[in-house]
């Protein structure tokens, strides 16, 4: 049984197995990834067969939850990136997009090149985009005919953004890290997630919740949502967390996605001559842009 608006204490694949029908019209999913991370209660270091097979297992729990019409999104490393397409494939889930979750802060390498990305995988129950919700009003940011080029073709709306999101790392110093949790997601990629595969008051499931960053941004903005998480400790600070950002305890991130809506009175094209605005603006996947959402 999903509770709403509930984050609760246990193994996923047994939770998710006990639901008898599709309860979710949206599930992010961040798993271990098998790098030897210890967290409280877990130990992130599976023999490679073993893993792969409680990957289809988890995944399998998930898709069994998700709606005809409900879109699915998995977190994961390189290590691994390549079997849960497999294993998606499997499953008889339907790849929308492999996107890249770039980022530059904190890695550093002295005999290789360093890593800086996450794969996010975007699947779907169905291969029929009319059936499938793609908010994409809700998260389209500036063009470079916008931005750069003062192109009159230029959509005053902006674009989809590309299958590569360049977004800030949870540091130390940022306003909405939790210092009771190793790994923590950035809340604005989670925003963009449920802001373009969601409506409000639509169900959320995040089957790993861990510092509950996915409820945090689902409650927000106006959806329902249901976690599992394996610690009981993480699952009581989540509920705290949560309940402190609505009732606004906590210093909150931008939520905004579209820049271009914050930016009145700027013209688009019509000339050689940029605007102010024009000229100061930068494609949300530039350094400066995405810095500004952590103080």
């Amino acid at each position: 049984m999903i509770k709403r608006n509930e984050i609760i204490q246990g193994d996923c694949i047994e939770i998710l197995g006990k639901v008898t029908e599709p309860a979710a019209d949206l599930i992010f999913a961040d798993p271990p990834f098998n790098i030897g991370y210890k967290y409280d209660v877990y130990e992130d270091r599976k023999a490679y067969d073993e893993y792969y097979q409680w990957t289809h297992d988890w995944m399998a729990a998930c898709q069994k939850i998700l709606k005809p019409n409900g879109s699915f999104w998995v977190a994961i490393g390189d290590d691994y990136a390549a079997e849960v397409r497999v294993i998606a494939r499997k499953l008889g889930l339907n790849l929308r997009n492999w996107v890249i979750w770039h980022y530059t802060f904190g890695q550093a390498t002295k005999n290789k090149f360093a890593r800086s990305h996450t794969h996010l995988f975007y699947f779907t129950n169905t291969t029929n985009p009319k059936a499938i919700t793609f908010n994409d009003m809700e998260i389209r940011v500036p063009s470079a005919r916008q931005t750069t080029y003062a192109d009159k073709r230029a959509n005053p709306k902006g674009k989809i953004p590309d299958d590569v999101w360049s977004f800030s790392r949870v540091c130390g110093t940022f306003n909405e890290r939790v210092k009771w949790h190793p790994c923590q997601m950035p809340q604005r990629v989670l925003e963009r997630i449920i802001k373009v595969s969601s409506n409000p008051g639509d169900m959320v499931i995040d089957p790993f919740s861990g510092s509950g960053t996915t409820m945090v941004a689902a409650a927000m903005l106006g959806r329902e949502y249901f976690g599992t998480d394996l610690s009981e400790d993480y699952v009581a600070k989540s509920k705290i967390r949560i309940a402190d950002t609505l009732a606004g305890r906590c210093k909150k991130t931008d939520i905004s996605e579209n820049p271009v809506a914050k930016r009145p009175g700027r013209k688009v094209g019509g000339g050689r001559k940029k605007s102010v605005a024009a000229k100061s603006a930068k494609p949300s996947n530039s350094a400066p842009d995405t810095a500004v959402l952590f103080d």
